[in-house]
């Protein structure tokens, strides 16, 4: 089978090429000890890997080092370089390195339309002349070219490397002149439009003024659409069809068996694998107006806005996207980090991202914020949400200066043409991510569910309720840990860790526990104060298994265990701090 390693600028159309040239035949995972995407793929006897978006060879991230690596030690026939013919110079910077490699290459000329509008036309006989490799002119999006590629892949159809040059530029203004007096030879600008829609919309989204409230105002709108008119309405729904039909159903089948054996299968595995299950909408909706953003080239500039902001917490303005993502749910937060480049980014923002306040702390914080704080419900939950983002910088700024303590890394971001989204693109993103959810997540669920139904339904004797439990004891033993905190009994502890299933179990469990009105019962084990450090604590503490299988699977166990230790002991301080200095002013 021939090898062909596909390699581009971020935001060149490498994604697009690469689901043209193989279809649905692609293999997703990761390269070896790193957190990078190996995305595999084929085509009749070709196989296609599709190397991460870089910009240069020059080793400063895992991505660069993984393309160098597979340059020098894999088993490649031929290098299938694509670039944007509208910016052309700054793209064939990484060729001129990939000709080091002394490997036959294809250069794939793609977004010869918009070039064509800016009025840039390419000599493409004399660029294949000059820099001696194939070139093909294509429209990826439209599957321009795509055929000649294929072609000139299985024929072996491409120029073998032969020419003298070694391409060992002493300086990046030598590599640019060197590039600048081939351009001179066959690239040929016509007197384009005195203004390109390009230049249009940049003016006024990237407008001092106007940038960051379209900004706002487009995330809110993302919101709106995951949480209000979409994402959320489909999940309640799948959450109605869960409790109302399936369960019901699933109880009426199981009548006749043990009751131990039907409380596993309704209690354990139906209500805590399908209590997960039926966030996918919001996640996918989520996801799909992510992706949206980022294939019109808005996200590009989102990243460059944000970049000073995030540098002080030792990130890239990129980072900035998975934080925001975070406050919906950190499960695509940390899945969307994997667009970083540098690994230090993606560990330090995935540690970050849980400290986001998650969609399903809310329904938490609005039923205590009801109960103890009733003429101050926005202002104490909007006071929540501000202190994770406080924390967060803060942690980011320590985090900086000690764990992941290094030179900072060129951020180097091209600001690509506007562009309509590629259905075909979405769709293909959309099946990747849910497809990785319910692996990640269903199985890990799964198993937890099974192992907290035990907990809560059995103690040494057999079958019991929760009240005289695993659970309820393990909750007793922990309750101390809390009495600092103002809420020493064993009932917030139970919900607490029922809470690391999903963070709206923590209301759910303490209905059950008390076995009332809640509004009624809170009272008579929480103060207002304590109460406020027990929000202060559900917003702080460990995220739920979801979100730990994901890590784990993105960045190993011991980042996991770490990520839940410091949240842990960030939770007991901050919330130990909000009860004692309060006890002394109130």
């Amino acid at each position: 089978m021939k090898t062909v390693a596909l390699l581009g600028n971020p935001n060149v159309g490498k994604t697009t090429l690469f689901n043209a040239l193989t279809g649905s035949n692609q293999r997703v995972g990761n390269w070896a000890g790193v957190t990078v995407d190996r995305k595999e793929g084929t085509f009749d006897d070709v196989k296609i890997v599709d190397l991460p978006g870089i910009y240069a060879m020059d080793t400063y991230s895992n991505e660069e080092k993984v393309s160098k690596e597979f340059l020098e030690t894999g088993d490649v026939d031929v290098i299938l370089n694509i670039i944007d013919a509208s910016n052309i110079d700054r793209n064939l910077y990484l060729t001129t390195q990939l000709k080091t490699f002394k490997k036959p290459i294809i250069l794939a000329v793609n977004m010869i339309d918009v070039a064509e509008k800016k009025g840039i036309k390419i000599d493409y006989d004399k660029l294949s002349e000059l820099l001696q490799v194939t070139v093909i002119p294509i429209q990826a999006s439209k599957e321009l070219g795509i055929n000649e590629i294929k072609e000139a892949i299985k024929s072996d159809n491409f120029l073998k490397s032969q020419d003298d040059n070694n391409y060992q530029f002493s300086s990046e203004k030598e590599a640019y002149d060197f590039i600048s007096s081939i351009l001179e030879k066959c690239n040929k600008t016509e007197n384009p439009e005195h203004e390109t829609l390009k230049d249009k919309l940049d003016n006024i989204l990237l407008n001092p003024w106007l940038a960051y409230p379209i900004f706002f105002i487009t995330m809110a709108l993302i919101f709106q659409v995951t949480f209000s008119w979409i994402g959320q309405p489909l999940s309640d729904l799948l959450d109605g069809f869960l409790n109302d039909t399936i369960i019901p159903f699933a109880s009426n089948m199981l009548s006749n068996s043990s009751p131990w054996f039907s409380s596993l299968i309704i209690d354990g595995i139906i209500s805590g694998v399908g209590g997960i299950l039926v966030l996918l909408p919001i996640i996918l909706s989520l996801f799909t107006c992510i992706t949206i953003l980022e294939d019109s080239g808005y996200m590009a500039r989102v990243a460059f806005l944000m970049d000073k902001v995030m540098r002080k917490m030792g990130l890239s303005g990129k980072a900035f996207i998975p934080m925001i993502v975070g406050f919906g749910c950190s499960v695509p937060a940390i899945m969307t980090a994997r667009t970083l480049e540098s690994e230090k980014d993606r560990k330090l923002t995935a540690l970050l991202v849980p400290l986001m306040s998650c969609n399903a702390r809310l329904p938490v914080y609005s039923v205590f914020a009801a109960v103890f704080f009733p003429n101050s419900i926005g202002l104490v939950v909007a006071s929540l949400y501000f202190l994770g983002i406080l924390l967060a910088f803060i942690m980011g700024i320590l985090f900086k200066n000690t764990l992941f303590k290094k030179d900072e890394e060129p951020f180097l971001i091209e600001l690509p043409e506007y562009k309509l989204p590629s259905f075909k693109n979405i769709i293909n993103q959309l099946y990747e991510k849910s497809k990785s959810f319910i692996i990640k997540a269903g199985t890990l669920i799964f198993a937890m569910s099974v192992v907290l139904w035990f907990l809560s339904n059995f103690n040494f004797s057999g079958m019991t309720d929760v009240n005289s439990s695993i659970l309820s004891s393990i909750g007793g033993f922990l309750a101390p840990v809390f009495k600092p905190l103002g809420f020493g009994n064993w009932q917030a502890s139970v919900s607490l860790l029922t809470g690391l299933i999903a963070k709206e179990t923590v209301v759910s469990s303490m209905s059950v526990i008390f076995g009332g009105n809640l509004s009624v019962l809170l009272p008579l084990h929480f103060t207002a104060l304590s109460a406020l450090s027990f929000l202060v604590f559900v917003l702080l503490y460990t995220p739920c298994i979801t979100v730990l299988g994901t890590m784990k699977k993105e960045f190993g166990l011991k980042m996991t265990l770490f990520s839940v230790g410091y949240q842990l002991i960030l939770a007991w301080t901050v919330s130990f701090l909000v009860f004692n200095i309060g006890s002394l002013i109130i």
